[in-house]
């Protein structure tokens, strides 16, 4: 892996069609990119420590605003060292602005050009999030890469309504822009929203190109609309963003998503599918979804995958962690969110590859091909 820098900077290695074989370069490490970040999202990656994930080949993980400013607390968490070294990770960090999660989860909440009053999901207190206080707080954790807050609206949605939540967006975009200042070797992102409409996409892209962030977010998707219409907002969007800087596509996704992306030029991923699926005994292979909690698996003596970088998955039987997730034993939770972040990496790793290869096309077909065979031969 590349050795560490001073600065933040991104560098395009080769390139297959729009998908790019990138670097990102931070004082904490080096994101190969595409690249998946397990979300992290309350200083923890769920049933798994710090070592495992990075041992699957995890660069860089998400931590969320909303969440850590709750409990602990971000100025708890500045006082403890900061968020690398209160969770363990001294590598690359993301965190989300808060603004989906403030939309998402309170239970009351008001509105307007300043920012968000809300009311906690813990205990009902009520919170201020602006994009000062957005930027504020994730400087005292230091996450490496900050993202601007903004309003995320969920689809379908009328067309005024998402026109509303962009033009906010914009406006919080230029305010997150200048209270993150000046921080060496730290990283802002500018989040490009406007639901399923092609013009306020276009509008969104072109005006954060100019406000000279970092990097750019490709927000507002996988909130409800089919797979085609993300992938047409990400064609509409991706070619009026800077070439030199990394692109990120918000909570998404499947693997799926991840290979329809990354081939349209997204280099960064992040959602909580496969830790939340594997909790639920849902595992995602090289032979397409397995959902052991079927009776199918009961006597099945078969590994889930005998290839992957997960040890459960190569050297225990179908049957016996369906027998784990039936039973509800915490270790069918840890193991399982192991096999899902093994393969999201070895996707991710797959990738780059065919990418410096020339040869993406092919990788993907490979891929998608195994699903199929894998779901028809009854694995």
């Amino acid at each position: 892996m590349a050795e560490t820098s001073e600065v933040f900077s991104f560098r395009v290695r080769a390139r297959d069609g729009a998908a790019r074989l990138g670097e990102i370069s931070t004082p904490r490490g080096t994101i190969r990119t595409p690249a998946f970040m397990p979300c992290g999202t309350a200083a923890t990656v769920k049933a798994m420590y710090p070592d495992q994930v990075r041992a699957l080949g995890t660069d860089v993980l998400l931590g969320n605003t909303y969440h850590l400013m709750l409990a602990p607390g971000a100025e708890r968490i500045a006082r403890l060292g900061g968020l690398h070294q209160f969770m363990g990770w001294p590598h690359p960090i993301l965190t989300d602005s808060g603004g989906f999660q403030v939309m998402s989860l309170a239970k009351l909440r008001k509105l307007d050009e300043r920012g968000v009053v809300f009311q906690s999901h813990i205990d009902g207190s009520r919170h201020e999030l602006t994009p000062e206080r957005s930027m504020e707080i994730q400087g005292l954790l230091g996450s490496d890469i900050q993202m601007q807050l903004d309003e995320c609206v969920r689809l379908p949605c009328p067309f005024e309504e998402v026109e509303r939540a962009m033009r906010l967006s914009l406006h919080w975009a230029e305010r997150s822009r200048s209270a993150f200042g000046t921080q060496p070797g730290h990283a802002i992102f500018g989040i490009v929203q406007g639901g399923a409409e092609r013009s306020l996409r276009t509008t969104s892209a072109r005006e954060l190109a100019s406000m000279d962030f970092h990097g750019y977010a490709i927000g507002g998707l996988a909130v409800g609309e089919p797979q085609e219409v993300m992938l047409d907002m990400i064609e509409t969007a991706e070619p009026l963003l800077p070439a030199s800087k990394p692109r990120y596509l918000m909570g998404v996704g499947t693997p799926d998503d991840l290979l329809e992306s990354l081939s349209r030029g997204i280099d960064m991923f992040d959602c909580v599918m496969p830790t939340r699926a594997g909790r639920h005994g849902l595992v995602f292979t090289r032979h397409g979804r397995m959902n052991l909690r079927n009776a199918r698996y009961a006597d099945d003596p078969r590994p889930i995958d005998e290839v992957s970088a997960a040890a459960a998955a190569r050297d225990f039987s179908r049957a016996y962690w369906r027998h784990l997730v039936k039973s509800g034993e915490i270790l069918a939770m840890m193991a399982l969110t192991a096999v899902n972040l093994a393969y999201y990496q070895d996707l991710m790793a797959g990738a780059r590859a065919a990418i410096q290869n020339r040869r993406l096309p092919e990788y993907i077909a490979e891929v998608k091909s195994g699903w199929t065979v894998g779901e028809s031969a009854g694995a």
